[in-house]
């Protein structure tokens, strides 16, 4: 059975998404029931919610409108259902957290059947991007990021520093001689991010811009380049600490590495107008002491 609720969820996803086909493909479901759950609500308001074009759909005055209260009445709801279910502490429903593929495999993926464990009635659904992403457009509870925040629309929490490594593997240096100062990484292959542009200024000296040999957009896929002696990287230590410890990689220029440096940041973040759900400070408790930064 169709519920109200579902119709508004849908007209929500629609509307955040700007088109029926995005909010379809996010939700999960056809097309054709999007559709018809806004053309519903419409018929039962006896008013037109979204103007269509052939390109994307936006709200009508009347639609504004109603999609305001539309979300503050939900966000209550959402409330009223948390309290409840912390009045037995047993949080659940599901809970999206998106992270950079390195921090989903190297910091959150070893503690998720613990995690399961202890919490087995949130539904987690993981994700994985490379840049930031819009938490609303991807039905997003909580973001990873790394490095300083920007959006003062976000909530934030805090989760701690990881400090930078400049690394390459023993068979690179046997071939190359490790470098002795930032100038003579110009002599070097490095391996950079192809994008942000400001991941390849590296942390050593004033700031030292790199002219990438390879690049990737991911910090895995650099990892991996870096294990195959491919050239020098600039990675965190979340993601290269039992590399390091192994003799896998080797650190380098350690005395002029910059710290405190803005990327060593990682935070979680969610959206301000959303209240702190006991799904999301479950996970945020649970994890946060267990993250090797």
């Amino acid at each position: 059975m169709i519920s109200r609720s579902d119709d508004l969820e849908i007209l929500l996803a629609v509307v955040d998404s700007g088109g029926f086909s995005t909010a379809a493909e996010l939700l999960g479901i056809q097309v054709a029931r999007a559709s018809r759950a806004v053309t519903r609500l419409e018929q039962q308001l006896t008013t037109t919610l979204l103007n269509r074009t052939t390109r994307r759909v936006e709200l009508s005055e009347d639609g504004r409108i109603f999609v305001a209260q539309v979300r503050q009445g939900l966000a209550q709801l959402e409330g009223a259902e948390e309290q409840l279910r912390l009045r037995h502490q047993a949080p659940a429903g599901p809970l999206r957290i998106d992270a950079a593929s390195p921090f989903m495999l190297h910091q959150l993926v070893p503690h998720i059947r613990a995690f399961r464990e202890s919490y087995p009635q949130i539904e987690l659904e993981l994700t994985t991007s490379e840049g930031f992403i819009d938490l609303l457009e991807k039905r997003t509870d909580v973001a990873i990021r790394i490095g300083e925040l920007q959006d003062s629309s976000l909530h934030a929490r805090f989760l701690g520093r990881s400090r930078l490594h400049l690394v390459a593997s023993p068979a690179y240096l046997a071939a190359h001689p490790a470098p002795q100062s930032a100038a003579e990484l110009a002599e070097h292959d490095c391996i950079g991010f192809t994008s942000p542009a400001s991941l390849n200024q590296w942390p050593v000296g004033t700031g030292m811009p790199i002219n990438a040999a390879v690049s990737a957009s991911s910090g895995e896929v650099i990892r991996q380049l870096c294990l195959a002696s491919q050239g020098i990287a600039s990675l965190s230590h979340f993601m290269v600490a039992d590399d390091l410890a192994a003799g896998r990689l080797i650190p380098l220029l350690t005395d002029q590495i910059q710290s405190p440096h803005p990327r060593e940041q990682v935070n979680a973040v969610y959206y301000r107008n959303t209240a702190l759900s006991a799904r999301i400070s479950a996970f945020l408790d649970f994890f946060q002491p267990r993250l090797s930064l």
